[in-house]
């Protein structure tokens, strides 16, 4: 069994479209972050960063005590050496996938975030951070949308874990919609994705948040940090 600790963010995301591929039992432990969740003492014990997702496995391969694990990217690989699933076994194309899911760690997912952040949870306006941010979301794009041409997936025909990390960040803010139009096998293979069932099964985590009230200030001033 493993516990995942989950909120529907594009990195929270990507946890449960394993689990679901992969057909591993788990159970949902929300980390609600505009409430601080994440800053409590026995979350911290298994996620020293403050950060969600995070897993604890219980049954772990070598027979002992439990296993906790912070970091998406982390979260995945752990969860595709333990299961066997989703990341190649042969030397090149288990690099080719890593190196790709340490792309989306490093790239995708944190310039994402600060397009998301600028356009959307900034008090005011900064037109330099928007328009960085949304320059360097577009070269990304362009780099992904390349990698894809005449590709299935991005590692080939295979899905993989590279997959699982990228799909949640590919225009993540509905409250500022990026253009996907000049990406072409990006908008495929993201819908390609979007078709598999077990994405929909992943997604439908998200279900619960749908009458949630807008991020109040104090939210705010939580999730990102200040005065904590």
């Amino acid at each position: 069994m493993i516990e995942l600790f989950y909120w529907p963010t594009p990195n929270g995301r990507k946890i449960p479209l394993f689990l679901e591929e992969a057909g591993v039992d788990y159970q949902i432990t929300h980390v609600d972050i505009g409430r601080g969740d994440q800053f409590k003492p026995e979350f911290l014990a298994i996620s020293p960063n403050g950060r969600m997702p995070a897993i604890i496995d219980r049954a772990p391969a070598d027979g002992g005590a439990a296993i906790s694990v912070f970091e998406s990217g982390a979260i995945l690989q752990y969860l595709a050496e333990k299961t066997g699933g989703f990341l190649p076994a042969d030397v090149r194309g288990r690099t080719e996938c890593l190196q790709w899911l340490f792309w989306q760690m490093a790239g995708l997912g944190p310039m994402t975030g600060q397009y998301g952040h600028f356009h959307v949870y900034a008090p005011e306006p900064i037109a330099y951070a928007r328009e960085r941010y949304a320059r360097e979301v577009g070269r990304l794009l362009r780099v992904l949308d390349r990698r894809l041409a005449g590709r299935e997936y991005i590692c080939g025909k295979e899905y993989t874990i590279a997959d699982m990390a990228c799909w949640p960040w590919i225009d993540a803010y509905d409250q500022a919609p990026f253009d996907l139009a000049p990406y072409a096998d990006v908008r495929r293979w993201r819908a390609a994705i979007a078709a598999r069932p077990a994405t929909a099964r992943a997604e439908a985590l998200r279900d619960f948040r749908a009458a949630a009230a807008p991020m109040s200030d104090e939210e705010r001033r939580i999730l990102f940090g200040q005065g904590k």
